[in-house]
Order: C-alpha cells, then sequence, then structure tokens
C-alpha cells in the first residue's frame, strides 16, 4: 500500500510539472507573437498616416467598416487558431487594426506636440501591461468573477461608442476613453491570470485577446491626450 501510495504521489507531482510547464509554453509563445503582432501593427498606422486611406471613413460609415472586418478578422481567427492559417490570420488582423488607428493618430499628430501625445500613449500603455502582468503573477487568488463584470464594461463602452459617433460629443468621449483605460486594464490583468492559471491553452487566442486589451488602453490613452491637449 505505502509503495501503491508513492507511484500515485510521483505521478501527480509529475502531473503538475506538465501542466505547469504547459502554462509557461502557452505564456511564453503568447508573449512572443503579441510582439510579433505590433509589427504590422505599426505598420498598418504608418500606412493610413502616410496615405490618408482611412481619412475618409467618418462617422456611421467608419464604424460600419471596422466593425466588419474586426468581427470578420475574429471569427476567421477562431476558426483557423489550432492549424497553421492561424498566425498570418491574426497578423492580418493586427495590420487591419494599425490602418483603422492611423485616423486618430493622424488628428494627433497635427497637432502642436502630437508626436509627444503619441509617444506618451505608447509609454503609457507599456507601463499599463507591465504592472498588470506583475500583478498577475503574483496574485493568488481567482479572479475569474471578474470576467462578468469586464464584459458589461466592455458592452458599455460599446454602446457609448455607437452613441457618440451620432452624437459627436467631445466630453462624451472624454468619458468613454477613461472607461475604456480602466475596463480593458483590467482585462489585461484578467486575461494574463487566465493564461497563467492555465484557463487559456491556445496562444493565438491568448494573444488575441492581450491585443485588443493593449490596442483599446492605447486607443484610449491617445483620446484622451489628444481630447484634452488643448488644441
Amino acid at each position: 500500500m505505502t509503495d501503491r501510495i508513492q507511484t500515485l504521489s510521483y505521478g501527480d507531482a509529475a502531473h503538475g510539472i506538465a501542466t505547469q510547464e504547459q502554462r509557461n509554453k502557452v505564456l511564453r509563445n503568447t508573449y512572443w507573437l503579441l510582439a510579433l503582432s505590433l509589427l504590422p501593427t505599426v505598420l498598418g498606422a504608418w500606412l493610413g498616416v502616410a496615405t490618408g486611406i482611412t481619412s475618409g471613413l467618418t462617422g456611421g460609415l467608419g464604424l460600419v467598416v471596422f466593425l466588419a472586418g474586426a468581427f470578420g478578422f475574429m471569427f476567421a481567427i477562431e476558426k483557423t487558431k489550432n492549424s497553421a492559417a492561424g498566425v498570418p490570420v491574426l497578423l492580418a488582423f493586427t495590420f487591419f487594426m494599425g490602418l483603422m488607428l492611423s485616423r486618430l493618430i493622424a488628428m494627433v499628430l497635427g497637432f502642436k506636440n502630437g508626436s509627444d501625445l503619441v509617444m506618451t500613449a505608447m509609454g503609457g500603455t507599456a507601463g499599463v501591461f507591465f504592472v498588470m502582468a506583475s500583478l498577475a503573477s503574483v496574485i493568488k487568488r481567482d479572479i475569474s468573477g471578474m470576467g462578468k463584470w469586464l464584459f458589461v464594461g466592455a458592452l458599455v463602452i460599446f454602446v457609448g461608442i455607437i452613441v457618440n459617433v451620432f452624437v459627436g460629443s467631445a466630453i462624451g468621449m472624454m468619458v468613454i476613453s477613461t472607461l475604456m483605460i480602466g475596463v480593458f486594464s483590467l482585462y489585461m490583468l484578467y486575461d494574463l491570470k487566465r493564461i497563467i492559471d492555465g484557463g487559456e491553452t491556445n496562444y493565438i487566442s491568448a494573444t488575441l485577446a492581450l491585443y485588443l486589451d493593449i490596442f483599446n488602453v492605447f486607443q484610449g490613452l491617445l483620446a484622451l491626450l489628444g481630447l484634452s491637449s488643448g488644441d
């Protein structure tokens, strides 16, 4: 009986090590792919600013193009995440998101301190990610219950953006941007903790979630800085 207990114990320990190795592998692959995904985003943003290709996407038209493209790509990523096509589809999506972001970047760059505002938004986003990654690695309690509240917050932001497209309120945009920074910063913590705890085992899905968190935090920071710059 003693030998049997020891065998089971060693088996459990080996299983725990394998599970932890799998989590570390998913986290490592996610970080690498996340870093890679930023390159097409920068390329798309640069192309959009340089050519002005997205300058005509204003109001409802811009919203329709963005939603159709974003949800189309996310559906494709979900379908290909377990195949060799998953990474190229994800990178194509990040290029599209860079294009969509270029209109906001071009507007901010038109300010006298536009370059400083863009760099500040980038630095702020990197700082938020570092803080959330650090918190996710030290928090021991289960925070999965945050998911439903964060989803409600994201839904409120989504509805607010649609309404504000037609209202065009600067104050409304400031409120939305502030909520966006707060909600998606917490989403970043939530998604990182899911990976660390083994709740997400597909690194492409994990990268998509974190990329959207980073994108929205950066967009919220840039919009808020632009609106408060005085121009």
